[in-house]
């Protein structure tokens, strides 16, 4: 344990999501630890109003609103893939763009469509993912943590382990998205395990 953090004691952990990818990518990444997790959804907790401009702001606003409502430690996620020549849009609206019925498929194809409309020669398609993890409590502490991953968009889309933009991202130095990806290789370089390693260096270990 680092000093300055607190740490996660064990028992029951909120993953303030509702998204069923995300929320079991977590909880893969938080199996050796002992926690007992439960997505929000589980326990029926309302969706708080995302209006944070930055992925760190998003992640406090669903962990601070998770364990305040539950009255256990929650942790959130707010990751986004920013696509550099859309002056990394989508950003922190990844998820609008994939609209009411989450439908990334649309998304994905709004993103190309976007590129093509900037640049339809060759245009620059390097993009990251950034994810920010929050861990609160439910007096209000909370710690938070953010990484990155480098890649390329490339289409058409490919593969279907991963969720959201995966079919569409290959990350730097590597000729699959994340989406053909091994799950376990994927876990070990993502943007979520970036912060994830982070989190856990400070608050699990």
């Amino acid at each position: 344990m680092n000093k300055g953090h607190r740490h996660f004691s064990g028992g029951k952990l909120v993953i303030a999501s509702h998204n069923p990818g995300k929320v079991r990518e977590i909880a893969e990444l938080l199996s050796p630890f002992g926690a007992d997790v439960v997505s929000a959804a589980e326990l029926n907790l309302p969706e708080p109003v995302e209006d944070g401009d930055t992925f760190i702001k998003n992640a406090e606003i669903k962990a601070l609103a998770a364990a305040s409502a539950s009255g256990f430690p929650a942790l959130a996620d707010d990751s986004g893939l920013c696509v550099h020549a859309l002056g990394n849009k989508p950003g922190v609206y990844s998820a609008r763009w994939a609209g009411d019925a989450k439908d990334f498929n649309m998304a994905m194809k709004k993103v190309e469509a976007e590129l093509e409309k900037i640049a339809p020669n060759n245009p620059d398609r390097s993009a990251h993912f950034a994810c920010a993890l929050t861990l609160a409590w439910p007096d209000g502490h909370r710690e938070t943590f953010e990484g990155t991953v480098d890649g390329t968009m490339a289409w058409p889309m490919r593969g279907g382990k991963g969720f959201g933009y995966d079919p569409v991202f290959v990350p730097d130095g590597h000729d699959i998205t994340f989406a053909e990806m091994d799950p376990a290789k994927k876990h070990s370089m993502s943007h979520r395990a970036n912060a994830f390693a982070q989190l856990v260096s400070a608050c699990f270990s």
